[in-house]
């Protein structure tokens, strides 16, 4: 089949579930993934026929996103800071904010926090497949990166998405709602816990809600900053003096998550929005 024609088979099969341009995205990330062939093909190309052999990954994977499946998945990888990361439905899809607050750590410790006696010690909280870690690592090679999840499957996953991008990190196996750490060990902390409540179920895609993992999305609306109130205990006993503590929050739970961080004497706490406006980032000072 001549793949421009493949290609109107993908709008013809998913333009009423996904937009126009996210269905040309998946189809361009499907044929560089499955046949190693770049978005430009179809206009120096436009005749260019697939064998049967070549044609059915991407008819495989069109019928995986009729059922909403999320593309990564189907690949299996995805890339977040412009490094490769495995995942699967035992970890989150790395979203864009996320980079914001990569960014905004670097930027810090760039910005002068550093140790003349031992190196920096960062921890993520929460690791999934690994993104924040491994990114801090690639990007500060000067400091030695913990990532604690407690889903021992997670961290095997990051573990290989450490290696395949050429970091090393220290990994803990442990519920952060009933872990001690290691007193006054981190000078920085940084997490994207568990944040979006039941209520919030109705907003979302159906990709999301029928593919990633609960067990790293919701929290209850009883309780919803659950583990915001565990990790910011744990940080008073496990930053240093004047250590950080960096949050990805619910756009919603801005003013309370601030809150919260001030009651467990945290100081110069600031909020940031993300790039769709959105307050997604908050960061604290233990004081």
């Amino acid at each position: 089949m001549v793949l421009k024609e493949i290609k109107h088979i993908y709008h013809k099969e998913l333009d009423g579930l996904y937009p126009k341009e996210e269905v040309d995205s998946f189809f361009y990330l499907l044929i560089e993934h499955y046949l190693q062939l770049q978005r430009f093909v179809l206009a120096i190309q436009p005749n260019l026929t697939l064998t049967k052999e070549e044609e059915q990954p991407l008819f495989e994977a069109l019928s995986e996103l009729r059922l909403q499946r999320p593309v990564q998945y189907i690949i299996g990888k995805t890339s977040f800071m412009d490094l490769d990361f495995e995942v699967d439905e035992k970890v989150l899809i790395p979203r864009p904010e996320t980079e914001e607050l990569v960014r905004w750590v670097v930027g810090e410790v760039r910005g002068g926090l550093t140790s003349e006696k031992r190196k920096l010690r960062i921890l993520d909280i929460g690791t999934g497949s690994g993104c924040i870690a491994i990114s801090l690592a690639k990007l500060l090679p000067e400091a030695e990166v913990h990532a604690l999840d407690v889903s021992g499957e997670a961290l095997e996953m990051a573990k290989r998405n450490a290696r395949s991008n050429s970091v090393e990190l220290r990994f803990i196996h442990a519920d952060i709602l009933n872990y001690d750490g290691r007193p006054g060990g981190y000078d920085i902390i940084v997490s994207n816990p568990p944040y979006v409540r039941e209520l919030e179920k109705q907003e979302m895609q159906k990709n999301v809600l029928e593919h990633e993992p609960d067990l790293a999305l919701f929290v209850s609306d009883e309780n919803p900053l659950v583990f915001y109130d565990a990790i910011s205990k744990f940080a008073q006993h496990n930053l240093v003096e004047k250590g950080k503590l960096f949050f990805e929050i619910n756009q919603y739970l801005a003013k309370e998550t601030a809150a919260l961080l001030r009651e467990h004497n945290f100081l110069e706490i600031e909020v940031r929005k993300d790039i769709f406006g959105n307050d997604r980032m908050t960061k604290g000072v233990l004081g």
